[in-house]
């Protein structure tokens, strides 16, 4: 199995996926690999890619909120799923909104926003999914179904801020930065990673057989998990010092497709 990243990995920096990549990754799919993309992106965001590369004609899978939420590439179909407890969901809005910090969260094919500040629209331009400003944001998040949580803000902001909410939260969710500006939080025990597990376990296979390739901190528990662990060479450094290998090329220079053709694909796989 190989899991792949999307933004700064997969995706070059004009969010395009060059040819040759594309025509690597189908030789993987044709020797047997099973691809799954794995991405902070919510499953509309990401299926745009995942239907350039094909994957809607064979068995793959995306992971989507970074862990969240698990979907066959070729049915559609969620097939797993985590929601962080309401009452947590609470509990940030309130300690972050008190801190002066906008939290956003996000439904099928759009974004909800507490408040703006100048990191608030950097998701929307990435992702191309629309953005929601809502003056009733507290009524709203207190009906639930929250998959993810982010507060968007200056990174040197966002440090101390995670700090407390690492001692307030405990055990009952979990952080980390998944660019610099954003603060992502999940339900417990819920990241890339554990979707991989999950799949793996579902597929029969094994964790020796599963490659996967990120560049920043969201990636970290799946690039833990996976039997070989890759980051990017433009990857975060904190990265670098856990992976089994580190590209020789960024994602503008087809990174991912080398270390296929050189680890998958060279030997016969």
């Amino acid at each position: 199995m190989l899991a792949i990243d999307l933004d700064d990995t997969l995706l070059r920096s004009d969010l395009t996926i060059s040819y040759h990549t594309r025509n690597v990754i189908k030789k993987a799919e044709n020797a047997g690999i099973i691809v799954v993309l794995a991405s902070g992106r919510v499953p509309a965001s990401m299926e745009q890619y995942a239907h350039l590369l094909g994957m809607h004609n064979r068995p793959g899978y995306l992971v989507c909120c970074n862990g969240t939420i698990i979907k066959e590439s070729h049915t559609g179909n969620i097939i797993h799923e985590r929601l962080i407890d309401d009452k947590t969901v609470m509990e940030v809005y309130d300690l972050a909104d008190a801190e002066g910090f906008p939290v956003q969260i996000y439904d099928d094919d759009c974004m909800y926003v507490s408040r703006q500040n100048e990191y608030t629209g950097y998701d929307e331009k990435i992702t191309g999914i629309r953005q929601i400003v809502l003056e009733n944001f507290r009524g709203m998040i207190a009906s639930g179904c929250c998959h993810k949580i982010i507060i968007p803000a200056d990174p040197a902001l966002l440090l101390p801020l995670e700090k407390i909410l690492r001692n307030y939260l405990g055990d009952k969710a979990t952080l980390f930065t998944s660019k610099p500006y954003f603060l992502e939080i999940l339900p417990a025990k819920t990241d890339k990673g554990t979707a991989l597990e999950w799949i793996a376990e579902k597929t029969g296979i094994k964790q020796e057989e599963v490659m996967a390739i990120g560049d920043s901190m969201n990636d970290e528990a799946m690039i833990r998990w996976a039997g070989t662990g890759v980051v990017m060479k433009n990857g975060d450094e904190r990265l670098k010092n856990m992976a089994a290998i580190v590209t020789e090329n960024t994602n503008d220079e087809d990174g991912v497709a080398k270390i296929i053709e050189k680890h998958i694909l060279a030997k016969g796989v």
